[in-house]
Parts: C-alpha cells; sequence; structure tokens
C-alpha cells in the first residue's frame, strides 16, 4: 500500500497562506471547484492541498486506498466535515447558494435503517426543496416519488418499511431518493458496495440516465476493474491528488502504482491476463 504522511496541526498552519493560495483560477463553469482543501482528524491531515475542478456533465469516479480520504472529500465539499483550509464552489459559488442544484447518496452503512419510515417516504424527502419544509407532500410529489421507485425497479416496495429491504433494496430507494431531487450535481458515497449484480447494473443504468439529462455523478468507487467501463473521469486519490482526468489518461499501471503501491497494479495485472485467458486472446 501507498506510504501516507502524518503531520500535527502545527505543521499544518505553519505553511503560509502565500502557498496554499498560489493557484491558477478555476473555472466557474465547474459543478465543484475544490481549491487548496486540507481536512485533518485529530492532528492528523486525511486530505492535504486538494486542487481539482470537475468537469461538467460527466461520470466520475474517485479512486484510492482505504484511509486516502475519498469520502472525506465528498463530506468537506458538503460542509459536513470541517475544512482546516482552502475554499469548495459549486459554478463558481459557496455551496449554500447552490444546495438546491447537490444531491448526496451517503454510505448505506451510515443510516439508520431501523427508522420507521416507508420507502415511499425516504424518497419523497428527496422532493422536500420543492414541496417545502413542514410542508404535507402532496399527491404530485408523491406521484413524482413513485415514478423514481418505478425507474430503479422498486415501485412494489413503496409501501415497505426500510428495515425489511435488502441492502441492495435499500441503496435502489437511496438512488430513487436522489432521482426525486432532480439535481444538476451528485455525489454518490461508494453506491456499489455490497450490492448484488442486478443492483449494481440498475446504478450504472441511472447514473447514464443522469448523465443523459445533463448531470454530473461524483461516485466514490472502490472496484478499480470496473472504472474504465462505468466512469469517464477518475480522480485518483491519496491524501493528495494522484492524477485526474478522462479514465484512458489516467487509470494507468504507473498511476495506480502511485496511488495503491505495486501490490494492487499486480492484482490489476493478473486480472487483465485471466480476462484475456478467458477470451481466448
Amino acid at each position: 500500500m501507498g506510504s501516507v504522511v502524518t503531520m500535527s496541526t502545527e505543521m499544518l498552519t505553519a505553511v503560509p497562506r502565500s502557498v496554499l493560495d498560489a493557484r491558477p483560477e478555476h473555472s466557474a463553469d465547474s459543478p465543484v471547484s475544490v481549491h487548496a482543501m486540507t481536512v485533518a482528524y485529530h492532528r492528523k491531515p486525511v486530505l492535504w492541498d486538494v486542487d481539482y475542478d470537475a468537469p461538467n456533465n460527466k461520470l466520475i469516479a474517485i479512486v484510492g486506498p482505504n484511509g486516502a480520504g475519498k469520502s472525506t472529500l465528498i463530506k468537506a465539499c458538503l460542509g459536513l466535515v470541517p475544512r482546516a483550509s482552502g475554499q469548495v464552489e459549486f459554478w463558481g459559488r459557496p455551496y449554500k447558494q447552490m444546495r438546491a442544484r447537490i444531491g448526496y447518496v451517503p454510505q448505506r452503512e451510515s443510516v439508520d435503517w431501523d427508522f420507521p419510515v416507508s420507502a415511499l417516504d425516504v424518497v419523497c424527502m428527496g422532493r422536500y426543496r420543492m414541496v417545502g419544509w413542514c410542508r404535507p407532500v402532496t399527491k404530485k410529489h408523491k406521484h413524482a416519488a413513485l415514478q423514481c421507485l418505478d425507474r430503479v425497479g422498486m415501485r412494489e416496495y413503496a409501501d415497505r418499511q426500510i428495515s425489511q429491504l435488502s441492502g441492495g433494496q435499500q441503496q435502489r430507494v437511496f438512488l430513487a431518493r436522489a432521482l426525486a431531487q432532480e439535481a444538476d450535481l451528485y455525489f454518490m458515497d461508494e453506491p456499489f458496495a455490497g450490492v448484488d449484480a442486478a443492483t449494481e447494473r440498475a446504478i450504472v443504468d441511472v447514473l447514464r440516465e443522469l448523465k443523459s439529462s445533463g448531470g454530473t455523478v461524483i461516485c466514490v468507487h472502490h472496484d478499480v476493474q470496473t472504472v474504465r467501463e462505468y466512469f469517464d473521469h477518475a480522480l485518483l486519490l491519496n491524501m493528495r491528488v494522484v492524477a485526474a482526468g478522462p479514465v484512458d489518461d489516467v487509470v494507468t499501471n504507473a498511476n495506480l502504482h502511485k496511488t495503491y503501491g505495486g501490490r494492487l497494479t499486480l492484482l490489476a495485472e493478473a486480472a487483465e491476463a485471466v480476462a484475456r485467458a478467458g477470451d481466448g486472446r
């Protein structure tokens, strides 16, 4: 695995602001621009001086080893964890001004699935921006939520309590909620984790549908083997940005070695060799 440098909070604050801020201007056309962002937990940095502009209308994978800061990057962009330094802008504006255009699908493990709500109730939560807080959900919005459940193959489970759903079904409900938001930018934290093959295909279909409607999706993704198949762009991360760009350009053995260390590169080469043998090549 790649080595991770640890530094104290004192070392973080010792870096001159002029160094952290010396970055080229970010594009206001980018759905999200991250500028000189550092995040530290318990005096140890998890992300260090990250700079990144997401391209518009692309499916983007955030790839890296455990502990690389992938989920932290998403949460720091959305203000769910504090930043030690740096700025994040959405289409050139702060998150508070643009939150209505942004959707978020958290890790399934972070949700209290025993909360007494139905699948339809969860999807209706994605309509709150349009409904208004503390207002009843009208038939119009319930109908829209049912259509979103239908798009992920879960309409027949609309009245099912979420704790009674399988892991894959729960993830589909979360995707339906994201669809119900009608956002322009989506952050998804490991949407493929722990799901069956049918759900994985359903997720891919949803991602492509979001892209075809003009949206941008940024996913934390753990399976290097499917990055090229599912995504247009990749952000390789190990506390800092290793590489970013079109998958064919950045998901290379050299960059994977920098991101993970040699072990994963060997596994990738072995998997490719097995695939070639299976195809008779």
